[in-house]
């Protein structure tokens, strides 16, 4: 039978990719569409960055939300839905679209060892050989994550599970000549902690386990002082974490995000961007600021040849393509 070196391209994993590029790729990260929506502007996404050779694309995963309404004699409902699915098929129709391989994010929240299974043997058998296992997060009010009944508490224990389809080992002992599914795993790394953690070095800790339990690579929070990635690469490497280290970059896009952006991700924003983005009038200078500063940033990470320089889009494109453009 004859090879198809397409199939083979979209099938590829990631740290292959790395492995064979010899040098810095560049990804990107979409949010699937709210329900209700097409998929006409994750394409027109795409397209405008396909002439910078995109290695592999992320797709975001959102669990079920708790919405409460008021009805018309007073009383309150409550309401699960969930705004953003589809990532399954959304991430199937890029890499058989596009021939680029997709990286599907796997959450632990809203989701039991169950689903999870099930939704990785459909990302099999769609062709789908990558995956980002996170914990994610809670639901909106709960003060602490809580996993479903039957679900996984944190990302290392989702890496486990899929470890042992690697193996061919399923939820149900009973199953026999089990076919393995072998995916490329990667997990979230945090130079400036993950919120919840006590400090750092728990932090990293946490990080080792995940990649004791078989991770293949790290890719960061976004982070807008490459110090901070350089000195978090280094103290994985002094803990034995050997793995590649992507960093994750967010080009600002509004002049709020100053604020939002450090209370949601537990973040620095460092002083000159910081005063930079109050003195901007409008959104539009804020854009033009933040995508100066990552400019700068991806430049520095590329001369130092990181794997890959992966960037969180959030559907906005122009200035991913600036900064690309200016990179490479």
């Amino acid at each position: 039978m004859l090879r198809n070196p397409l199939r083979e391209t979209k099938r590829m994993k990631v740290t292959d990719i790395i492995r064979k590029s010899g040098k810095t790729i560049f990804s990107f990260e979409l949010l699937p569409p709210l329900k209700g929506n097409d998929a006409s502007r994750i394409y027109r996404t795409i397209e405008s960055l396909l002439d910078f050779n995109p290695a592999y694309i992320n797709i975001t995963t959102h669990r079920d939300e708790i919405e409460y309404k008021e009805q018309p004699d007073g009383t309150i409902t409550r309401k699960i839905t969930r705004k953003r699915p589809g990532t399954v098929a959304i991430a199937a129709a890029i890499q058989h679209k596009y021939n680029i391989p997709v990286v599907p994010h796997i959450l632990c929240g809203g989701f039991t060892k169950s689903e999870t299974e099930h939704v990785l043997i459909d990302l099999n058998f769609m062709g789908i050989r990558n995956v980002l296992a996170l914990r994610g997060d809670g639901r909106k009010g709960d003060s602490v994550f809580r996993p479903e009944p039957e679900g996984h508490a944190h990302a290392n224990e989702l890496v486990e599970q899929m470890v042992n389809l690697r193996n061919g080992k399923y939820l149900d002992p009973d199953l026999k000549n089990n076919h393995p599914l072998d995916f490329c795993i990667g997990v979230a790394g945090y130079p400036e902690k993950h919120m919840e953690a006590p400090n750092p070095e728990t932090d990293l800790l946490y990080l080792k386990q995940k990649v004791d339990a078989g991770a293949d690579y790290i890719v960061t929070q976004m982070f807008f002082d490459n110090a901070v990635y350089f000195s978090f690469v280094e103290k994985c490497r002094q803990m034995g974490i050997t793995v590649p280290i992507i960093p994750g970059i967010k080009p600002i896009a509004l002049k709020n995000q100053v604020t939002v952006l450090p209370k949601i991700f537990s973040i620095d924003i460092p002083v000159e961007l910081a005063k930079a983005l109050t003195a901007c009038r409008n959104d539009e200078e804020a854009k033009r600021v933040g995508t100066e500063w990552a400019i700068h940033q991806s430049k520095e990470l590329v001369a130092a040849g990181v794997p890959s320089l992966h960037i969180y889009t959030y559907g906005i494109s122009d200035n991913v393509g600036d900064i690309v453009k200016a990179a490479f």
